[in-house]
């Protein structure tokens, strides 16, 4: 469980990283060249970036909350808690990956740690 537990954790701060590119910094040149973008693109696309942000960011919040639960021995709970938002990072590295194929090291670096969390968290409830 603690494996679980640690890669979860890891997944939650990428996610919040994410969310800062993607809605505190999207127009920048560092987060511009991480996401491949034109400032024009950047400028056109804020409002959508800023928005899917927060959609990592409670993703990532989501996590926490599971762990803080398992921690304080609420395991079933917890564990749902943390199943549900690492397995849902993982489908979005999966949607990103089935819908833009040139997307596919963004895919693996967003859904990398989730996927081996998703396994993890399995291995120790079974």
């Amino acid at each position: 469980m603690t494996l679980a537990l640690i890669l979860s954790a890891l997944a939650a701060v990428l996610h919040v990283y994410i969310f800062v590119m993607e809605s505190l910094t999207w127009t920048s040149p560092r987060t511009r060249a991480v996401f491949e973008m034109t400032a024009e693109d950047a400028q056109t696309t804020k409002l959508l970036a800023f928005n899917q942000g927060f959609y990592n960011l409670f993703l990532a919040l989501i996590t926490a909350t599971g762990i803080v639960m398992v921690v304080a021995g609420q395991r079933g709970v917890g564990a749902a808690l943390v199943l549900a938002s690492v397995g849902s990072m993982l489908a979005a590295a999966l949607v990103l990956r089935a819908s833009a194929p040139d997307k596919t090291r963004a895919a693996l670096t967003q859904g990398g740690l989730p996927l081996l969390a998703v396994a993890a968290m399995v291995v120790a409830l079974v």
